[in-house]
């Protein structure tokens, strides 16, 4: 960012017209946060000596000129005000300023946190790696006491006429607002919540924002606005819980500038325009046929899922492969697959089982495997006798590798060699450890990274699952999904998720396109069962239902 700050000034954009762009961002998305919102709370707006302070009295100003009902106030920390053309602005149109160095003991920043219904931290930017110390470790402390104070007060009003807390109105209109209405970030929403609207202006203060480390000391956020681009630290380690709902202000820049940045978020315009195509004249051949090798006596329902998941995404015909003695009660559940009946050893896939795939894949165009196989002796043995066979058809074919697919793989010395030419593998950060011999923990605290170069030195595309899920390609293109979503959390996702990428690989989407559309549908899925159903209590099963309102959102974005 500094380097694309400082071409886009070269050019002639000049930094204060980047400053009065970003503030007025900044200010606008505040509004839409809270709208309908006809409370007359203040705005208290933190800001620090660069860049980020001047964004925020720009902020300020704008606030304080479309809504002149509402008290708005600058309390600065190390901020010169001699030549400060964004204060004196802010000035002219009654905000209030008020200065650190003149409240050695916090008393007006504590009255006016008790006031507002805004708090907007603009105090550091984006390049600040030190740990946060001395007086600006003690105003944050200061904050975080009045907001505990406020809390508590509302607490003990409630309590004193047997009501629930209050809500601000700003939290309450968040509440019910359709997700029509949130364009398409599909973001944590703003919590309901009686304390102020948290706003932090790029990122939160002590956020680094390489590497997603959260200083002890630094503000969580409900909604971060970030200037010009996501920054990676948004997305690891605690930047995703440190940011709240995340936007993004336009602030002028070109976005050629940013062409070697190697790292993007997926848009619904990019998924839109990779979308495969549904012509009218078309028969079940033209959108593709998908052979999914799934399910066991323990997990038969991984194998209905993926499916499932493949014809609710666009697939002309998709074919279960699956042990013979699950037949019965798979197809009382699902009229619509075709099945291939195998061989198996107490209830899981034998290795007998891998000729008929054999003979069987060349009426195919993808190749799922993995979704519920099992962990028995058999079920390692079929798996690892299916990816070695040099049938060329099955060769040829686009394969996704889920689940024990990866857990048989994880096991095997030397498994890249075993991967099929055309692979995508879908890990969660468990099976990731496994199949990069590490911990959890060093698996989560550099995703993108590690992404990245595993694809590269596995020759096949990696999507990592996971807030903000990871899909790299073995060319070192990477892409971040803008999704996080605690409904999403239960048995069975992975394999709706994993039915949805080998559906697009039927259709003809090359691997890396596949799997990013993939997961973006899956996570706009998600999206729609949280605000129609709940955080808590969403199952599998209703994502399918779900995916074709997805893919319509997304071709008419």
């Amino acid at each position: 960012m500094i380097r694309i700050e400082q071409a886009a000034n070269a050019a002639g954009h000049a930094y204060a017209e980047m400053m009065e762009q970003a503030g007025r961002g900044v200010a606008a998305a505040i509004l839409r946060a809270c709208h309908p919102w006809d409370s007359d709370g203040g705005v208290l707006v933190l800001a620090g000596p660069g860049n980020n302070g001047g964004d925020g009295l720009v902020a300020a100003r704008y606030l304080r000129q479309w809504q002149p009902q509402r008290a708005v106030t600058v309390y600065t920390w190390r901020r010169d005000s001699a030549g400060d053309d964004n204060e004196a602005a802010a000035r002219r149109l009654k905000v209030n300023v008020l200065r650190a160095e003149e409240d050695s003991d916090f008393t007006h920043l504590r009255a006016r946190l008790l006031e507002a219904d805004v708090l907007v931290d603009a105090l550091l930017g984006t390049g600040v790696a030190r740990p946060i110390s001395g007086v600006l470790a003690d105003l944050l402390a200061a904050v975080r006491a009045g907001l505990a104070e406020r809390a508590a007060e509302l607490a003990a009003a409630a309590a004193d006429f047997d009501a629930p807390a209050p809500v601000n109105a700003h939290s309450a209109a968040l509440a019910v607002r359709p997700l029509a209405d949130v364009s398409f970030l599909h973001l944590p929403p703003v919590p309901v919540t009686p304390e102020p609207l948290i706003v932090t202006v790029d990122c939160p203060s002590g956020l680094n924002c390489d590497t997603g480390v959260l200083d002890p000391a630094a503000l969580r956020a409900d909604l971060t606005i970030t200037l010009a681009a996501p920054k990676l630290g948004h997305f690891l380690a605690d930047g995703p819980a440190a940011c709240g709902r995340l936007e993004v202000a336009d602030i002028g820049v070109d976005e050629t500038l940013a062409a070697e940045v190697a790292v993007a978020l997926a848009t619904p315009e990019l998924i839109q325009s990779w979308l495969p195509l549904r012509p009218l004249a078309a028969n079940k051949g033209t959108f593709g046929k998908a052979l999914v090798v799934a399910g066991s006596s323990a997990t038969s329902g991984a194998a209905h899922l993926a499916c499932m998941a493949a014809y609710r995404s666009g697939a002309g015909l998709v074919t279960a492969a699956i042990p013979a003695t699950l037949h019965a009660v798979l197809a009382a559940a699902a009229a619509e697959p075709t099945w291939l009946l195998l061989p198996e050893a107490l209830g899981a896939l034998h290795p007998d089982g891998v000729p008929p795939i054999a003979a069987a894949a060349a009426a195919y165009d993808a190749l799922l495997v993995g979704c519920g196989l099992g962990q028995q002796v058999s079920a390692h043995e079929f798996i690892l006798n299916l990816l070695a066979d040099a049938t060329p058809a099955l060769r040829a074919l686009s394969t996704v590798l889920d689940a024990d697919a990866l857990n048989a793989l994880a096991l095997t010395p030397d498994w890249p060699r075993r991967l099929p030419p055309r692979a995508i593998l879908t890990p969660h950060p468990g099976e990731m450890a496994r199949l990069c011999g590490c911990t959890v923990a060093e698996v989560q605290r550099d995703r993108i990274h590690l992404a990245r170069a595993r694809a590269a030195a596995w020759g096949a595309v990696v999507l990592l699952k996971g807030a903000y899920t990871v899909v790299a390609a073995p060319d070192g293109r990477v892409m971040l999904l803008p999704f996080a979503n605690p409904a999403l959390a239960t048995a069975g996702s992975g394999d709706v998720l994993a039915g949805v990428i080998v559906a697009l690989l039927a259709q003809g989407m090359p691997l890396f396109e596949a799997a990013v559309t993939g997961g973006y549908l899956h996570g706009l899925a998600g999206e729609l069962a949280r605000h129609q159903i709940g955080e808590a209590g969403v199952i599998a099963g209703d994502l399918l239902p779900r995916l074709p309102l997805a893919l319509r959102q997304l071709r008419m974005a």
